[in-house]
């Protein structure tokens, strides 16, 4: 490894994008990054993206970016259908990959990849960066700390910030269920995962998954598209502790509750809310009380979780810095703090059985 990790990205424009928005601003953050190449199979919008960046290399294809010898890292940021084949031949090139979440296209795929990249000894990131958010990390250990003392029950309400009534053309896809990248694998995905990773894995699930609107309007043209992407989904059970679990996500932004977890225990209470239903887009506010205290106050996340310089960075970018940061000492120091691929195929065999559990109207051992 050099001095500074080198990373390829795929799927980069200068317009617009997951990737100029979050990954290139966390990355330039970092001194222990350097972005070394992008590829866009449009020439014109590779460019752009090179120019507006500053990014030395430009590739055209993908595949001759994934075999640069200059890349250390790849960064695949295209849309969830493309993911297998990119992420396939980053393994046969022996490169480590962090891959957007979704993994795959549903839980088949997710596990092929997974097995195939440790069949070559992998490392490998999952982009549930949530887990990383320093408010996550300190709810988290407060849990550990005994702030609540057992957890008795969870119930977490979000939005799926897409999804509803209205939807940009470039989100288009998303609102076709066949693309895996609905409201189960996105924003809902998301959540249940900081959930479960915080307080344990359920246990049992029972499930309603369905989309109340058939239809969804883009901004731009007006149109109305079909949308079969579940817009509502409801989600109770056991987790393995024992604690009692609900959560309700519904398509699109409200005009009310838009994130809000609450974790109750039998010695106090916290509420993290935020202005949208995605933990590591929008900041998050942290409520408590315990003891004999009778009113809740705002915990102030303290200061060694706050180890990125926040100064210009929007907060979806300021938490993926923290991301690579993990994923910095996961690649030398040896550590495993960053979601790998193993946990992707938890997280999808998850969401596998909160549709059928749906479907079936059965709850499920999970």
């Amino acid at each position: 490894m050099n001095s500074k990790i080198r990373v390829g990205i795929i799927g980069v424009s200068a317009e617009r994008g997951w990737a100029s928005i979050a990954h290139i601003p966390a990355l330039k953050a970092l001194p222990d990054f350097e972005i070394v190449a992008i590829s866009n199979r449009n020439p014109e919008k590779a460019t752009a993206a090179a120019d507006a960046y500053n990014i030395p290399q430009v590739f055209h294809n993908n595949l001759d970016l994934i075999n640069s010898p200059d890349v250390d890292l790849v960064l695949v940021t295209v849309k969830v259908p493309e993911h297998r084949e990119l992420v396939e031949a980053a393994i046969n090139a022996g490169k480590h990959i962090y891959c957007e979440w979704p993994l795959g296209n549903g839980f088949a795929e997710t596990l092929e990849l997974n097995d195939l990249a440790d069949k070559n000894g992998i490392l490998t990131v999952i982009g549930l960066q949530s887990r990383a958010v320093p408010a996550i990390r300190y709810v988290k250990d407060l849990i550990k700390s005994g702030y609540v003392g057992e957890v008795l029950s969870t119930t977490l309400t979000g939005s799926g910030i897409i999804y509803g009534a209205l939807t940009e053309q470039a989100m288009a896809y998303a609102v076709d269920a066949k693309n895996g990248a609905g409201m189960i694998y996105a924003t809902f995905g998301h959540a249940v995962d900081v959930l479960c990773d915080t307080l344990g894995e359920f246990k049992t699930i029972g499930a309603t998954a369905i989309n109340r609107r058939k239809t969804t309007t883009l901004v731009e043209s007006g149109e109305q598209i079909p949308m079969t992407a579940y817009d509502q989904i409801a989600v109770n059970g056991v987790l393995t502790s024992g604690a009692v679990a609900s959560i309700h996500y519904r398509g699109g932004m409200l005009r009310g509750t838009n994130f809000q977890w609450e974790i109750n225990g039998t010695e106090g209470d916290l509420i993290i809310t935020a202005d949208g239903g995605h933990p590591a887009i929008f900041p998050l506010t942290i409520k408590g009380s315990n003891g004999e205290q009778t009113g809740l106050e705002v915990l102030e996340v303290p200061g060694q979780y706050l180890t990125v310089e926040a100064d210009g960075l929007y907060p979806a970018a300021l938490n993926m810095a923290y991301q690579y940061q993990w994923l910095h000492k996961d690649l030398t120091v040896g550590t495993r703090l960053s979601a790998s691929f193993d946990d992707a195929v938890l997280r999808h065999r998850m969401i596998a059985a909160i549709e059928l559990a749906a479907e079936s109207g059965n709850r499920q051992n999970f």
